[in-house]
Order: structure tokens, then C-alpha cells, then sequence
């Protein structure tokens, strides 16, 4: 009878462990799946952080290999006589050495803002072929010149500066008679003459016609015939074409710095450091027009009743518009300070793997 009771008990025991063994078992192997699932998130978790690190590093290598890439880079300042353009080439003369790149002055002769047609054709070969000069800003008191009109795929990038057309024409009117702090000994082709703005346009001269206003939209209409007929509106509407899409950034006289600033953040490869030497350098504010007097209320309201100055009028508050909208794109404005608004995009949805 023991041997009985004790044969049920050894058989319990032997039943029972076996269940439990086979318990264990599937437990195990549960484990090991959940751990092996486990492992397969984690390395997919590591090969999803591996790749967003190389898009990365993409991205990086890619503003540096465009920073390293584009020694076949031309700018073209075709600058605007009294507009502040001697400051501002000042700053790309400054900075040409250290960023590395050229800066070359176009010589018209004689002053003149055109360029007869095998001019243009050759104007156009000497700064595409000319290598040991590249990268190179060029800058001069020339009209735009279209590339594509002489078989290029492609222009240079095009940059300017216009000013208010009243205050341009009133600072040029007494540069002419006093000249500036920039050269203060140079005599002027009108030294001498005393004569007032005021007094000018009030007896109709000929140094303040209204047509010596029409300056800012030829130089950006170009070398047609009707660009240089004063009070033309298809050389306003050509004029506001190129503007827009012709030229990489026109900034304004009357917010210098801010175009310098939104060209160091554009352009780096040229003009790296540029704010900062806008803002404490010694040559930011070159060329003051000496001795000039403020227009009295009559004289303003009586040029404005051309024709003219309502065209150059309407060019330059469209350049102004252009020039806001692109400024705001660019920088947010914090405690008083244009802090640059950064990278806005990004890449996803990559395919295939």
C-alpha cells in the first residue's frame, strides 16, 4: 500500500515537472521571439537615425561643396551713380582678398552708361573666358546688358542699389558744384556755381529738368532706344521686369546696411564679414555730397509734376516693395535686431532606400 501512495506521488512530481519544463520551454522561446523582435526595432531604430544623419551630413557637404564649387562665379554691380555704390564697393574691395575672389571696375569712356553692339559681344566674351579672374564681381555705371541676347544659356548674377529719385537728383545737383569728403580736392565740372535747387527750378534751369531724373529705370531697362526716352512706360515695365527677374537682390540707399545683410546671408562665398565691416569699418559711408540744401516744399511739389519723376517715382517704390518682401523673408526682427530666419525646409519621403 505505500509502495502504491508512494508510486501515485513520484508519478505527481514526474507530471508536474514535465508541465513546468514545457512551461518553461514556451516561456523561453516567447522571450527569445520578443527579444528577437526587440533587436529588429532597435537596429531598424539605428539604421532610421544612421540615414537621417547622412541626409544630414548631405546637406552640410552641400553648402560646403557650393562654397568650394563656384569659383566660376560673376557678379555684376551695375551701379547707379549717387546711390551710395562707393561704400558699397568699398566693402566688396575689402573683402575680396580674404574671401578670395576678384573685384573689377568697368571703365566706360567718356562717362557713358551704353555700350555700342560689338562692345556688348566683347564685353560679354572677356568676362566669361576670363578664368584667372574668376570668381570676380564687376562693377561700373553700365546699363544691363541681357546675356542670353548674344547665345549664353545664362547670366551673371545681377545686383543694385537705387535711392529715392528726388534725393538722388538734388544730392547729384550739388556734387556737381561741391564735390564730396571723398575727394575733396577733385574740382567739380560745375565749381563755382552758387546757384541754389531751389532757384534752379524756379527759372526752369536746365541742371534741375525733371528729365535729369530718368537715370534709375534706364540703367535697369537696358541698351533698347526707348529705355533711354524719358518718360517712357515700357522702359518702366522693362525696367520692373529685370528687376524682378534679372537681378538676384536690389537693395535701397536708405536701408544700406540691411541690403548688405541680406547679402552676406545669400552670398557668403563673397560677402562673408560684410555687416560687420558695414557697421564699424572705416569706409562704410564713403562720399557725402558737400554743402547740400534741402529742397523748400514748392520746388518738391513742382518736380513732381512730371511726368518723369512720377515714373522713376513709381520704379522706386516697387523696388522698395520688392526689396521689404525679400528683406522679411530672410531675417525676423528680435529686441531691435534682424536675426536671420534659418533653414525653413527640409527633405522627406525619400524613395528608394
Amino acid at each position: 500500500m505505500q509502495g502504491r501512495h508512494a508510486g501515485v506521488i513520484i508519478a505527481v512530481v514526474l507530471f508536474s515537472s514535465g508541465y513546468l519544463f514545457v512551461h518553461l520551454l514556451g516561456e523561453v522561446s516567447r522571450l527569445y521571439n520578443d527579444t528577437s523582435k526587440l533587436e529588429r526595432v532597435v537596429a531598424k531604430l539605428q539604421l532610421d537615425n544612421i540615414e537621417i544623419a547622412h541626409r544630414h551630413l548631405s546637406a552640410a557637404s552641400y553648402q560646403d561643396n557650393t562654397a568650394q564649387n563656384d569659383d566660376d562665379l560673376i557678379l555684376i554691380y551695375n551701379r547707379v551713380p549717387k546711390t551710395g555704390s562707393t561704400s558699397f564697393a568699398g566693402i566688396a574691395y575689402d573683402l575680396c582678398k580674404k574671401n578670395k575672389y576678384n573685384v573689377i571696375h568697368i571703365n566706360i569712356t567718356k562717362n557713358g552708361h551704353t555700350l555700342s553692339l560689338p562692345d556688348q559681344v566683347r564685353f560679354i566674351a572677356n568676362i566669361s573666358e576670363w578664368t584667372e579672374k574668376k570668381p570676380a564681381l564687376y562693377h561700373g555705371h553700365l546699363a544691363y546688358v541681357e546675356f542670353s541676347r548674344f547665345g549664353l544659356d545664362k547670366n551673371p548674377l545681377y545686383i543694385n542699389i537705387i535711392r529715392d529719385p528726388l534725393d538722388r537728383l538734388v544730392s547729384y545737383y550739388y556734387f556737381v558744384r561741391y564735390g564730396d569728403d571723398f575727394r575733396p580736392s577733385v574740382r567739380r565740372r560745375k565749381a563755382g556755381n552758387t546757384e541754389t535747387f531751389d532757384d534752379c527750378v524756379a527759372k526752369d534751369g536746365s541742371d534741375c529738368d525733371p528729365e535729369n531724373l530718368w537715370l534709375q529705370i534706364p540703367f535697369f531697362c537696358g541698351h533698347s532706344a526707348e529705355c533711354w526716352t524719358p518718360g517712357n512706360r515700357w522702359a518702366l515695365e522693362q525696367a520692373k521686369f529685370h528687376l524682378v527677374n534679372k537681378y538676384l537682390l536690389v537693395g535701397i540707399t536708405e536701408e544700406l546696411g540691411d541690403f548688405i545683410a541680406v547679402l552676406e546671408a545669400t552670398l557668403p562665398r563673397f560677402f562673408h564679414g560684410a555687416v560687420e565691416l558695414y557697421n564699424f569699418g572705416r569706409k562704410s559711408h564713403l562720399r557725402k555730397t558737400s554743402n547740400k540744401v534741402q529742397p523748400k516744399p514748392e520746388t518738391l511739389e513742382k518736380i513732381q509734376e512730371s511726368q518723369v519723376w512720377k515714373l522713376e517715382n513709381e520704379f522706386y517704390e516697387f523696388a522698395v516693395e520688392q526689396f521689404h518682401f525679400i528683406k522679411h523673408q530672410t531675417f525676423d526682427l528680435t529686441n531691435g535686431a534682424y536675426v536671420e530666419k534659418g533653414n525653413r525646409f527640409h527633405y522627406e519621403k525619400i524613395r528608394p532606400r
